[in-house]
């Protein structure tokens, strides 16, 4: 297995605003599972903290999330790692993620995110088949790659990678043209799927419902698919919970995923944008020239959007 990226070198992971937008809409999504009955405080949060930390920072401030693990798998930077963890009940495991998934505790429901920086590849397929295997109902997979085609002039040589590293998930994706540009998000969460699947295949009157398909772009384009492993008990509260609702949720690997447009405004036309939301389907401002569909895109995700400032101490 080839090691993973080293991508903390590369990007700061705290100032990438579509993925930014993508964790609080994910915060805005648990927030709405806890209204319905699960108690999102009490799950065990398990990612890739890197050097920066952010999705911890954010579950533990914003949810209540006490028992929280980072894996890394890079033992070079781990003086590094353990140096900036931000709080006491952060716990850092220095490991690869598939060796971790088997000892997260049977008692306990879970939120792992599989946050991968890199192509799909089928280590990341085996570590998704092994979390859906193994997590107790109620726990919350996520996983996220990169969208970007493979090396290679065109889908001919993009479906060679894929059949290289995914060739027991493609099913009937045959033809070159299943490998085409703009399918590619689509077929990475066709692959995670029946990775997915693969995971559940033994377990008895246990099932994914998805909940998650993002494409978004900070540079490269990302997919992350996500959802909660149920019984029919879990089921019926998901229905009933306001979450199916929200215009982000995917309840179907199938249906085009949510695209989180982050359009390049200054503060003060943020500002301004602010005090006209929501807006109609219409509306466009005034006072400066922007296209309806950035409008329409702000519309989509001020709420979630952030805010970043300098601070000078």
């Amino acid at each position: 297995m080839s090691d993973p990226t080293r991508s903390y070198l590369k990007v700061a992971y705290d100032l990438r605003p579509a993925k930014q937008v993508e964790r609080r809409m994910l915060i805005d999504a648990f927030q709405r599972l806890a209204a319905a009955g699960f108690s999102i405080s009490d799950y065990q949060y398990t990612g890739f903290g890197s050097i920066y930390f952010v999705d911890f920072i954010l579950f533990h401030k914003l949810l209540g999330i006490e028992n929280l693990l980072s894996v890394e798998w890079d033992e070079r930077i781990a003086r590094r790692v353990n140096f900036n963890v931000p709080f006491k009940g952060v716990r850092v495991k220095i490991a690869a993620i598939g060796d971790v998934i088997p000892t997260l505790s049977a008692e306990l429901r879970h939120i792992v995110w599989l946050d991968y920086d890199d192509l799909i590849r089928e280590s990341q397929l085996q570590d998704v088949a092994e979390a859906t295997s193994t997590l107790s109902t109620g726990s919350i997979v996520l996983i996220t790659v990169d969208a970007e085609p493979p090396a290679g002039d065109g889908p001919k040589e993009w479906r060679q990678y894929f059949e290289a590293e995914a060739s027991a998930y493609i099913g009937d994706r045959q033809s070159n043209e299943d490998y085409e540009l703009a399918k590619l998000p689509m077929l990475n969460a066709h692959i995670i799927d029946q990775a997915i699947k693969q995971g559940l295949a033994g377990r008895i009157g246990v099932t994914f419902q998805p909940l998650f398909n993002f494409v978004y772009r900070d540079g490269h384009r990302m997919v992350t698919v996500g959802g909660m492993l149920t019984t029919e008990s879990e089921r019926r509260r998901l229905r009933s919970s306001s979450l199916v609702d929200m215009p982000y949720c995917r309840r179907s690997l199938d249906i085009s995923p949510y695209d989180i447009r982050v359009p390049r405004l200054t503060r003060k036309e943020r500002l301004y944008l602010d005090g006209a939301m929501p807006c109609a389907d219409d509306w466009q401002p005034e006072d400066f020239e922007l296209s309806q569909e950035d409008a329409l895109a702000y519309r989509d995700v001020y709420r979630f959007f952030p805010a970043y400032a300098e601070l000078l101490l």
